[in-house]
């Protein structure tokens, strides 16, 4: 995977102004994000990415599923 210099931002950059890095993403489509000196996370835009080709019901799905295992024991004790 080749990463244009344009598209990267350290970890410390993007904890410090995210929005700044969410206008890059906007520009360049995504972000590499390094941390120590690695590349370590992708931002991606994911309306418009090449590398995410989902429909608008399975981002929902995708962000459902991610909910509702972060917080199946709470679901559990209101479902009793």
């Amino acid at each position: 995977m080749t990463i244009k210099t344009n598209q990267i931002v350290s970890m410390t950059a993007a904890n410090q102004n995210f929005s700044a890095v969410a206008k890059m993403v906007n520009q360049n489509g995504s972000v590499v994000v390094f941390k120590n000196n690695r590349p370590k996370y992708m931002i991606v835009d994911m309306d418009n990415s090449a590398y995410i080709d989902l429909t608008d019901d399975e981002k929902f799905d995708v962000v459902a599923k991610r909910v509702l295992q972060k917080y199946m024991e709470a679901f559990k004790e209101l479902a009793k």
